[in-house]
């Protein structure tokens, strides 16, 4: 028996749940799937499906095999494409996640600039406002702003960003300026979801302010055109309201309340050693935002 093909069978299997389904997907025949997988069991010694008439699930030896049958599986796929020489030089699809707006504003030009450099290369990006898990949805490299959990992945520090606090010169006039975080229990407030849940923001020293949303949103851009109407001061990261900044349709406040600033990382999976193109565009990318975002 061709053991790495009967576990690539069984793998199917497992997730499919179908042995009908897994021969149609591995251009095989129903029996054929069938014997590759009563010989596994008859080599290992162990029932890894319960079958019934109506469903395939794997027994509690079948789910162990299962992880390690994924493991050895993937060490093969690694082992064959350094022969191949993708490690050589960058290719295949690369994924990258990070947020809507600092991917659109601070990644994007940097995958257009890695995809000029490197033409064998497809880009996948994926821009959201949640945490994304690189496992579970094949993401090769993240950018990631806020503290780090530890993650087992590689982590590389490329700068920081604030929180502020802001709101428009007219806002400002109409409704005087707050001297003390406290003080914005006193203002109109709009706040995005998107940056943070909790009601309560927290400052420098311990200081803690639970704030009365006057407008929620979702969307840090509707905050943001909300403060830049005038109608409210709202919080967010500083890269967000850089360009309202420097045309003065918003000025921060509270700055020497400020908590410390935010880490951002590039954070990549590499198993034993990265692919050309994980270690390409980490450098890239690593060098592009350490000078516009450090």
């Amino acid at each position: 028996m061709d053991r790495w093909q009967a576990m690539k069978i069984f793998v199917k299997v497992a997730e499919t749940e179908s042995f009908a389904a897994s021969a149609r997907e591995l251009h095989m025949s129903p029996p054929a799937v069938t014997r590759a997988i009563a010989a596994l069991e008859d080599v290992i010694g162990a029932r890894l499906f319960v079958r019934t008439t109506r469903s395939v699930k794997l027994t509690e030896p079948g789910k162990r095999y299962l992880d390690d049958c994924k493991r050895i599986l993937a060490d093969i796929v690694e082992a064959e494409a350094a022969a191949a020489g993708s490690y050589a030089a960058p290719s295949g699809t690369l994924t990258i996640t990070a947020s809507v707006l600092f991917g659109q504003m601070y990644v994007l030009p940097i995958v257009h600039e890695f995809l000029k450099r490197y033409p064998k290369v497809n880009g996948r990006l994926l821009f959201l406002d949640r945490p994304v898990n690189l496992v579970d949805e094949g993401i090769d490299v993240a950018i990631r702003i806020g503290r780090l959990q530890d993650s087992g992945f590689s982590a590389i520090q490329v700068g920081t960003v604030r929180r502020v606090v802001c709101g428009s010169p007219d806002y400002f006039q109409e409704h005087g300026l707050p001297g003390t975080p406290a003080d914005l229990k006193n203002h109109r407030i709009a706040a995005s979801t998107a940056a943070w849940v909790s009601p309560e923001w927290r400052f420098a020293n311990d200081q803690r302010v639970t704030i009365h949303n006057w407008l929620q949103s979702n969307s840090n851009e509707a905050a943001i055109a909300t403060a830049v109407a005038g109608l409210a001061l709202t919080r967010v990261l500083h890269y967000q309201v850089a360009p309202a900044l420097r045309e003065d349709k918003l000025r921060i406040v509270l700055a020497e309340h400020e908590d410390p600033p935010l880490p951002i990382h590039v954070l990549y999976t590499e198993g034993r050693q990265a692919p050309a193109k994980v270690r390409a565009f980490v450098d890239l990318a690593v060098s592009m935002l350490r000078t516009n975002v450090g």
